[in-house]
């Protein structure tokens, strides 16, 4: 049975240790996996624009192969989960939980 190479067996201790609870560091990893598909997903729109037609005839319409290249080389990037887990276990990421910071 093949396996797919991108599959990464994580210790959960580690993922939990900078903030003392699993589920927050999931939810960390979370939503700078959303800060990055956001940034690569504009960066694919602006590099493909510069392909939009205004044309809606189908026939007018035909295939560009730098378009083609741009769009298969975004999907081989590795994905936003990926990176973003990379980043957290690397100490790259700062968060902060605002409930701690209050003062009683």
């Amino acid at each position: 049975m093949a396996v797919n190479p991108s599959i990464v067996t994580r210790d959960l201790d580690k993922i939990a240790a900078p903030t003392g609870n699993l589920y927050e560091s999931i939810h960390v990893i979370g939503q700078r996996a959303k800060q990055i598909s956001s940034t690569m997903k504009e960066e694919l729109n602006s590099k493909l624009s510069e392909f939009a037609s205004t044309v809606d005839n189908l026939e007018e319409v035909f295939e560009n192969k730098e378009q083609i290249e741009i769009s298969k080389f975004y999907e081989r990037m590795p994905k936003p989960s990926t990176l973003a887990m990379e980043e957290f276990v690397e100490g790259k990421i700062y968060s902060r939980n605002p409930d701690l910071d209050i003062e009683e």
